[in-house]
């Protein structure tokens, strides 16, 4: 039997993330595991150059990590942290993808769920994939979820036959 104790969900907070993060909410709920939440913030001194002379770079980073924590916090509710166990995360890396896996090794995390954003051919081939490159170095099962994605709601009909059965 597959034993799920750890569900992590990595978050770019776009529409995507936010449907692996209902599934990702669905599997911990369904197994009785506890959620992590992950973003990954790009170090400032990569997308910094010559211009940057006398800018506070430590400064920076740190900015960029608070304002990525106030989202996780306002992404994770209430609910999640005491139903859920929900733990949330902040890292910093040039590499993504790398940041996601090395975090899921670390935390026995049991399955990943991102989302995907559907680039086109050509967006694809020059910058690859964030979801893609983790599907290929994760030490567990990674789930990559669509925007919109599959509701976990039954239709009118099924519900309707549900209740007449009770």
């Amino acid at each position: 039997m597959i034993n799920i104790t750890k569900v992590l969900v990595a978050t770019d907070f776009s529409d995507a993330s936010e449907s692996a993060l209902l599934y990702g909410r669905e599997f911990a709920r369904t197994f009785g595991a506890a959620l992590h939440v992950l973003h990954v913030t790009e170090n400032a001194v990569v997308w910094t150059g010559a211009d940057s002379a006398g800018v506070d770079l430590v400064r920076m980073q740190a900015d960029i990590e608070e304002g990525a924590r106030n989202a996780l916090n306002r992404t994770v509710t209430a609910e999640d942290r005491a139903q859920l166990k929900a733990v949330t995360a902040v890292l910093s890396d040039t590499s993504p993808a790398f940041a996601i896996a090395s975090y899921a090794r670390r935390e026995g995390v049991d399955i990943i769920l991102m989302g995907t954003h559907g680039k086109g051919m050509v967006q694809h081939l020059l910058m690859g994939s964030v979801a893609e490159k983790v599907v290929r170095i994760a030490p567990c099962p990674v789930l990559t979820v669509h925007h919109p994605e599959h509701e976990f709601i039954l239709p009118d009909a099924l519900e309707t036959v549900g209740a007449v059965k009770r």
